[in-house]
């Protein structure tokens, strides 16, 4: 067992690009989908922006739901990379266990919480008069799939913790696809409109998670979900919890932020403002995608490394994914100030729509140079189970500096701009911040104390 996917061994750069290439395809038809399912729901005819700003007001409520995922799925996936290198399988079966009975636990109260208080929830997150129709259409056949969809996002971890990068990204494919297939035929062939792009993802999300169960209980796996896993044991919750409240914060505080930018966008700039926000957030979903797929392809590598006791294979981890991450958000950035128009036009190219969205995109994307660093720093704080680390920058960049800037930079003079001018303003105090505080803690102290112990063991 120990012999299959052992990263100490053979090209550190090889075992990072062989976990990092299935799951950067997989976010790629996961982001296409979603943005198809965006495109879609704005070529219905006469309402199709109003009904796409709708799915932006549901959006920080999908974002929550994801937080959850992210406790459990990203709290223990990385434990287990660490057990197994230190051939630890039987505690690593133990954290996916219980894990997994948190997330099915969690989903269960989330769809009965959020049903009840759908209404005053989304006009709270931006909705207005014109919109609330399309958001409660979506939101609410959504949330019928909410188990699905943790047990899909936060148990597809554990198969990339045991190095099956190309099992994890099935699980991705096979919900995407199929989540495209059946788009069209739900919103026009059926004429569900919305409610039909809902019903689609539920679907999608269903076959995803009966994937993701029927491998984590068959005999390819390393280590497998059984019922005695189930036995929730406090020190290995507070564990898990430690270490996901970072993902988790992560996720809660976008919902935060999507919810604050919906609401100022509203008072400054009314429906028109938040659509264009919707639109800022699918181009984010794409070319932030690539990094989420190098970083997560490396968390197994990382904590692999780190448990055998391998810190100069830990460094050449950082390295690489930071200078990959630094020379792909350059491009990605030359790309998005020359050409924002192109951008905007995947999903409307009104004239109104292009004159308030091209001085906006702009804005909002002028920092994602550092949000590279920001990626790098959080996702080996992560692997390593620093936990008080990750969550501390997770709530830095977006409570400590992006809410207070959403809040106070449109009330100076600067209205809609000043909204989205809080993104960069963030990402280049908070990634800065992060990083470098990773290398003076990780880099200096904790990988030369695991060489000196590496020396004396010799």
């Amino acid at each position: 067992m120990e012999m299959k996917n052992d990263f100490s061994k053979g090209s550190i750069v090889r075992n990072i690009i062989g976990m990092a290439i299935p799951m950067i395809m997989a976010q790629l038809v996961n982001v296409l989908y979603n943005i198809v399912d965006r495109i879609y729901i704005s070529m219905i005819p006469d309402i199709g922006f109003t009904a796409l700003t709708g799915l932006g007001v549901c959006l920080p409520a999908i974002s929550l739901i994801a937080a959850f995922a992210n406790l459990f799925g990203m709290g223990g996936a990385p434990l287990c990379s660490i057990e197994r290198g230190r051939s630890n399988i039987r505690e690593a079966e133990m954290i996916m266990g219980n894990a997994f009975v948190m997330l099915v636990a969690s989903g269960i109260v989330l769809t009965v919480s959020f049903i009840a208080l759908r209404k005053p929830m989304l006009y709270l997150f931006g909705a207005s008069d014109a919109t609330y129709p399309y958001a409660e259409s979506y939101l609410f056949i959504y949330l019928l799939g909410t188990v699905f969809v943790m047990i899909s996002l936060g148990m597809n971890p554990f198969i990339n913790a045991q190095g099956f990068g190309r099992v994890g990204m099935l699980t991705v494919l096979i919900g995407a696809v199929l989540n495209i297939i059946l788009d069209p035929v739900f919103i026009f062939a059926l004429d569900m409109g919305v409610r039909g792009a809902a019903l689609a993802t539920v679907i999608s999300q269903g076959v995803s998670a009966f994937w993701v169960l029927r491998f984590l209980t068959g005999k390819k796996a390393l280590f497998t979900l059984k019922k005695h896993s189930f036995i929730l044991e406090g020190a290995r919750v507070r564990r898990i919890l430690g270490l996901g409240t970072s993902g988790c914060v992560m996720q809660v505080t976008n919902s935060l932020i999507q919810f604050l930018y919906n609401s100022t966008l509203q008072l400054f700039g009314g429906d028109l403002y938040v659509g264009i926000m919707t639109v800022i957030n699918s181009v984010r979903e794409v070319v932030s995608m690539p990094i989420f797929g190098l970083t997560n392809g490396a968390q197994p590598v990382i904590g692999f490394n780190y448990g055998a006791g391998k810190p100069d294979r830990v460094k050449s981890s950082i390295k690489f994914i930071t200078f990959v991450s630094l020379g792909y958000s350059l491009v990605i950035w030359l790309l998005i100030q020359g050409f924002p128009a192109f951008f905007i036009r995947i999903f409307d190219d009104d004239p109104a729509v292009l004159q308030a969205g091209i001085p906006s995109v702009r804005l909002f994307f002028m920092g994602f140079l550092f949000m590279a660093l920001q990626f790098s720093g959080q996702t080996i704080f992560q692997a390593l189970a620093k936990s008080r680390y990750a969550v501390f920058f997770s709530i830095f960049r977006k409570v400590v500096l992006v809410i207070p800037l959403v809040i106070l930079l449109p009330r100076i003079g600067l209205g809609t701009a000043g909204a989205f001018l809080s993104e960069p303003i963030s990402e280049l105090i908070g990634g800065t911040a992060c990083f470098t505080t990773m290398m003076l803690t990780v880099w200096r102290k904790e990988l030369k104390k695991q060489e000196r112990l590496a020396v004396a063991e010799r």
